[in-house]
């Protein structure tokens, strides 16, 4: 059958697309072989290492380019995970660890995120704090300056982590919501929650750090595998 001509609208073409792309998944804060192994065998698109000194997932660039070498043969994206960081520890993260995208977990602007773009030549991705629908309507002003926008769960008050904190916000906020790139949805996933969080909020893509630990920055393989077959089965 021929598509219709609304069909053909570019804006569209990109839900129709997204709504049949299988789900698609990043694991963030790994810090060891073992992970990484695990999340390459699970089929995970994207492989996140942290650079944030308060955080118990924080590593050292040196560190993170070896452990993110197996990634590079199976074409799966490397992200570099920041916070407010500065021009000159971008410049060392991006020379060392070579990262396709750097993910903005601060309260940089769509300035700063357009000046990272400009400066490091990499993809970017903008995490933003969700609480209420006023947080993604606070969106659009990054949609088309980012690769991809996500949306995490605003942190407690007395959080000293912008993000990995195992918090949740609800899901239906995001329901029939587009962008022009695929977002990604993050904040309290895990290997049970994790189908229907999709469902609920139509993301094309999650993220997931705490929920597949079995203590602060203590990745589990058998939940790394667990996570994954469940973004698989979504």
């Amino acid at each position: 059958m021929e598509p219709t001509p609304l069909e053909l609208h570019p804006s569209n073409r990109l839900i129709r697309r997204m709504s049949q792309d299988p789900l698609a998944a990043k694991i963030c804060g790994l810090s060891t072989p073992e992970t990484v192994k695990a999340a390459l065998e699970g089929g995970a698109a994207y492989l996140g290492f942290v650079f944030f000194e308060r955080s118990p997932r924080n590593l050292r660039p040196e560190l993170a380019a070896r452990l993110a070498e197996p990634a590079r043969a199976r074409g799966v994206k490397i992200v570099a995970v920041t916070v407010d960081a500065d021009d000159v520890a971008l410049d060392t993260i991006t020379g060392l660890l070579r990262p396709d995208l750097i993910q903005l977990h601060g309260k940089e602007s769509p300035e700063r995120a357009a000046a990272v773009v400009r400066r490091t030549g990499r993809g970017v991705i903008k995490a933003l704090s969700v609480s209420d629908s006023g947080d993604i309507d606070a969106a659009g002003a990054y949609d088309g300056v980012v690769d991809h926008l996500m949306f995490d769960a605003k942190p407690p008050k007395d959080a000293n982590l912008p993000g990995g904190t195992g918090a949740s916000f609800d899901w239906t906020l995001l329901e029939g919501r587009r962008y022009s790139r695929p977002h990604f949805l993050a904040g309290g996933l895990d290997p049970w929650n994790v189908r229907e969080a999709a469902k609920l909020s139509g993301a094309p893509l999650v993220d997931v750090s705490s929920g597949v630990e079995r203590g602060p920055g203590l990745k589990d393989p058998g939940l790394i595998s667990a996570f994954l077959d469940a973004v698989r089965r979504a």
